[in-house]
């Protein structure tokens, strides 16, 4: 396969996402990051915010490009034959919800395969709602996120705060 797509909500994105990111795009010759728009969970930071601070903290990575997706990921992969998706598991339970879904999605369409890849050990605590409620409490985040975007990412989370 040439090319992949790590499909995810992203609010935000941290280092572990970055991990697998950057893993992807020595593999692969094309990576999709796709922010998925899930209707269970509605965000903290806007889509368009999320596609803008991971364009920007994956910048300078040629061959990785940023999309916003508004239905289900095996319609997406339909619309890219020849690549596969490329999800990251943390634990066990992790383990079990993305079988089911991997097998949701060959059922929804045939060609669509996926690569589950362990988290890299150092960042499988770190969750985006980990990161969310850090931030909620003051706490400083930049251990957790890209370090580049940090700041965008204290900024939108701060604003999506105040909309509350």
């Amino acid at each position: 396969m040439k090319g992949c797509v790590i499909p995810g909500s992203f609010d935000p994105i941290t280092k572990g996402h970055m991990n697998l990111i950057e893993r992807c795009s020595a593999m692969f010759e094309t990576v999709t990051v796709a922010v998925m728009v899930n209707i269970r969970k509605p965000g903290t930071i806007s889509h368009g915010d999320r596609v803008a601070i991971i364009r920007k903290a994956c910048g300078k990575m040629t061959n990785v490009e940023v999309v916003l997706w508004k239905g289900l990921l095996a319609d997406f992969m339909r619309e890219r034959p020849g690549c596969c998706v490329i999800r990251s598991v943390r634990n066990c339970a992790e383990f079990e919800t993305e079988i089911t879904a991997a097998e949701t999605n060959k059922r929804l369409y045939g060609g669509c395969e996926t690569l589950l890849m362990p988290a890299a050990p150092e960042w499988a605590d770190v969750s985006s709602s980990a990161v969310r409620e850090i931030a909620a409490f003051g706490g400083d985040i930049r251990p957790l996120v890209p370090g580049n975007v940090w700041k965008d990412i204290v900024r939108k989370l701060s604003e999506a705060g105040e909309k509350k």
